[in-house]
């Protein structure tokens, strides 16, 4: 009988640029600007992205363009968000009836705990000049700082599966 293997090295190659962004703006206040100074045109996907923690599940907006003429995926996707629980008092006293809802803090890249949203593109094949895109995202009002992620240093990676 002959023996198969499967070669899956091929899965781990990373195929994208992560951008992290640190500003206040709401989502759609951001990809909004990032349309403006850019030549995309991310729109709000009903995909969102899913994580599921101990505490429970939450969602990560996400905002979506596909250039066809380059084949290059753009996804802003927001970093953090919480998960809110509803926790209720196992003692009997004046207030047992009173529940108390718990919020936890969820990063989509825990490693990277102070982006607020990172900007993935996906197959640029060197073709495009991020120095140049980070530049331009750094011209935005109200964004503080724009910095490459380093893809090895992602321990979530399968976070960015989407």
């Amino acid at each position: 009988m002959a023996v198969h293997k499967l070669d899956l090295g091929e899965f781990d190659e990373i195929d994208y640029n992560l951008i992290a962004i640190h500003t206040a703006l709401e989502d759609y206040r951001l990809a909004y600007f990032i349309n403006q100074k850019l030549p995309i045109i991310l729109g709000k996907s009903n995909d969102e992205v899913q994580i599921n923690i101990k505490e429970g599940e939450t969602k990560f907006s996400r905002f979506y363009y596909y250039d066809s003429e380059n084949a290059i995926s753009w996804n802003l996707v927001q970093n953090k968000n919480e998960v809110f629980q509803d926790k209720k008092d196992s003692t009997v006293n004046l207030f047992s009836t009173i529940s108390m809802e718990i919020s936890t803090k969820v990063y989509l890249l825990p490693e990277f705990k102070k982006a607020d949203y990172f900007l993935k593109i996906e197959n640029t094949q060197d073709c495009m000049n991020m120095q140049e895109i980070r530049t331009i995202l750094n011209s935005i009002d109200s964004v503080s700082t724009v910095y490459s992620v380093d893809t090895n240093q992602i321990k979530s990676k399968n976070n960015l599966i989407f």
